[in-house]
């Protein structure tokens, strides 16, 4: 349990970082497919409490592994009341090296991800790189416009597609909110406690995790290594906004290393011997083999 809370510890500083998802820390540990089998779970479980079929609710939520989950999300709201002033302060003060940093942890995901590819041929190769270019190309078009006043639908579609990006290895829900120019907005509703508007966001992200957790559990259970390849090129191409210079996280802007090329040199390694030692620690080995279907 304690190392389940320091997981979901793990995964809520990553989705604090724009740019960094907690889906590749989940990747990373080796729980990333049971999270999604138990949001899978949940979310059946919601659908037939929709149309009132009791036993079939009560049957759903049985399958969800609350022994596991609920130690996750209390390590997720630990990290997010604990580090989210402090990173805030760092992503200010230190935008380079922290990049850096957060470069190394992704690039180190990448590797290990790959490795636990069971069969890894050239299709898996194409998948990755196709998925990493158009992710890399998308990031590139920056921050859209939003309306000055976006409308509830708006936000509701909004949280649906943020929050399928933060169960997502390799791009943050705040980055979709970012490029949907609704990243001000949604802050903004939230600092002025915006019932309304914090409604219609947490709407579209139970809607969205509900769908989205079918397909994507049903993907790795029937088409594992082509899925895990996909997220492989998601984290590749989410390396963009990454890089440290000119600005540091959250710049889609790519330029020359700077003079402090050596200082975020080393952080970059830094933060690639962590993911490895995080994963060592998480007891899983460079390969994992396929999941079975139920």
């Amino acid at each position: 349990m304690l190392r389940t809370i320091v997981g979901g510890f793990l995964m809520g500083t990553a989705d604090l970082v724009p740019g960094v998802s907690g889906g590749t820390i989940a990747l990373v540990l080796g729980i990333y497919e049971r999270l999604v089998a138990s949001i899978k779970e949940g979310s059946s479980a919601l659908g037939y409490l929709a149309r009132f079929r009791w036993d079939k609710a009560s049957e759903h939520l049985r399958r969800v592994e609350w022994v596991f989950l609920i130690p996750l999300l209390v390590g997720i709201l630990l990290a997010v009341v604990t580090l989210a002033g402090i990173l805030d302060h760092q992503l200010e003060e230190r935008p380079t090296l922290l990049a850096g940093l957060f470069l190394g942890l992704v690039v180190g995901s990448v590797v290990i991800a790959w490795s636990r590819i069971g069969r890894r041929d050239s299709s898996k190769v194409v998948i990755a790189v196709l998925v990493a270019v158009a992710l890399f190309l998308l990031l590139g078009l920056g921050e859209g416009q939003a309306s000055a006043e976006p409308t509830v639908l708006a936000f509701v579609g909004a949280g649906a597609l943020a929050i399928c990006a933060m169960i997502l290895p390799g791009i943050s829900g705040s980055l979709i909110l970012l490029m949907l120019g609704m990243y001000a907005p949604a802050l903004s509703a939230v600092r002025d406690r915006d019932l309304v508007t914090i409604a219609a966001l947490a709407l579209g992200a139970i809607v969205g995790l509900a769908l989205f957790s079918q397909v994507l559990n049903w993907a790795l259970r029937n088409h594992h290594d082509p899925v895990l390849a996909a997220l492989v090129g998601l984290m590749a191409g989410s390396t963009r906004v990454l890089w440290p210079w000119p600005d540091g996280v959250f710049s889609a802007e790519i330029g020359a290393p700077g003079e402090d090329w050596l200082g975020v040199l080393v952080v970059v390694i830094l933060g690639g011997v962590a993911v490895y030692l995080v994963s060592r620690l998480a007891g899983e080995r460079a390969t994992v083999s396929e999941p079975q279907s139920s």
